[in-house]
């Protein structure tokens, strides 16, 4: 019988396929991703990844299992350390100044993204929250490993990729899947619909976060 995660993954296999082809990814794979593109990118994932890891600490504080607690908060911080030193060199390879950070706005898709998260933790429950995180381990773990195997011509390109086929982020991405799991072994049929839900809308904004970024999405 399929587990929890496997029917999430089922019910969300148009969304991802339709990452998997879009052409921001086939770009990034061939070389040819306009780098303003990719600027755009950094710095929207750049707010996306502080409020992901910042959401890691408050469903570890709303938990009990001293397993699943110590896993979100050392995810917590190590998205802050490991992220941030990853970004850093690419931020800095680009030229993206603090300056232009802070005069960046928040693009919709981002802001939608992020908000979807917070509600389901604050609107919903810790299981949801988790499963509405999984698909941004998941997705991009699966990513990594379509890519390496042709890698980009593109120096910075290449580095980004290797970031989601490391065997740490694997490690992540398979506890992070067993702790969805658990928790959706200790709900009723109707939460863990709820939890489903929560991981195919995660999946849609993480489709149109590509899209956000290959139009460069404005609020006008």
């Amino acid at each position: 019988m399929a587990s929890l995660t496997q029917k999430m993954h089922q019910q969300a296999a148009e969304l991802w396929q339709e990452s998997f082809d879009h052409p921001f990814i086939k770009e990034l794979a061939a070389g040819s991703l306009p780098t303003a593109t990719f600027r755009y990118y950094l710095k929207q994932d750049r707010y996306y990844l502080a409020n992901f890891g910042d959401l890691h600490k408050q469903i570890a504080d709303n938990l009990s299992n001293p397993d699943i607690k110590q896993f979100l908060y050392e995810g917590a911080q190590g998205l802050h350390d490991d992220e941030a030193n990853i970004r850093k060199e690419f931020f800095d390879e680009l030229a993206i100044t603090p300056a232009e950070i802070a005069q960046t706005p928040i693009a919709p898709n981002a802001y939608n993204y992020v908000a979807h998260m917070y509600h389901e933790l604050n609107e919903g429950s810790p299981a949801r929250a988790a499963a509405a995180l999984l698909p941004c381990y998941w997705l991009y773990n699966e990513i990594g490993k379509k890519l390496i195997k042709k890698g980009s011509p593109v120096k910075i390109y290449q580095q980004f990729i290797n970031t989601y086929d490391s065997d740490g982020f694997t490690d992540a991405t398979s506890q992070m899947i067993q702790i969805v799991d658990q928790l959706g072994s200790e709900a009723d049929q109707s939460e863990q619909a709820k939890m489903t839900t929560a991981f195919v809308r995660s999946s849609y904004y993480e489709l149109h976060f590509w899209a956000m970024a290959y139009k460069h999405q404005q609020w006008a």
